[in-house]
């Protein structure tokens, strides 16, 4: 783990308008490079606008969690059950929408902190898997999952803008998380 301690957090209504910061940081600075500034600028406003982080902070079946160092939020995760899944899943599986740190800690663990906040969620709720969908042109998320035991089995379009990109949906089964 880092040198530095870090502290983790399920966000509430009350921090819309910093989840809205950081999930505009780091999408900007984890896709910009391969995307066209228009094509990101209306994703930024649909997919970080106030009414659609509102909804998703209320649903009983999303759930936001802040990774901070020294009350800095410098990550975070999103976790959907049930019906707020984005693909039609196991309704007992845990999707893992979202996991962006601040580009100025990766490769500091903060990623791996905050997936393992994702596993305990599982665990927590003795889910049969856990499952996502990266981008096809991220490669170093992709090594990520994969080093974490994800496999690919499928994908799905990612609308980004105009743009309609594929995702490599991954999965990983966890039947020895709850035989103890």
């Amino acid at each position: 783990m880092p040198n530095y301690t870090l502290k983790i957090r399920q966000a509430t209504i009350e921090d819309l308008a910093a989840l809205q910061a950081i999930g505009r940081v780091t999408f900007s600075e984890s896709y910009s490079d391969g995307n066209t500034e228009e094509n990101m600028a209306a994703y930024l406003d649909e997919g970080f606008s106030e009414g659609k982080l509102k909804t998703e902070l209320q649903n009983k079946n999303s759930q936001f969690y802040f990774a901070e160092k020294d009350g800095e939020i410098i990550g975070y995760l999103k976790v959907n059950f049930g019906n707020a899944q984005s693909e039609k899943e196991d309704p007992n599986s845990i999707e893992i929408e979202r996991i962006y740190v601040l580009q100025k800690y990766h490769g500091k663990k903060v990623g791996a902190f905050l997936y393992e906040q994702a596993l305990a969620i599982a665990k927590a709720r003795k889910s049969p898997y856990l499952w996502l969908g990266v981008w096809e042109m991220n490669p170093r998320a992709i090594r990520f999952y994969e080093k974490n035991g994800f496999v690919e089995y499928g994908e799905h379009i990612f609308q980004l803008g105009d743009d309609a990109q594929r995702d490599v949906l991954m999965k990983k089964m966890l039947p020895n998380l709850f035989e103890k």
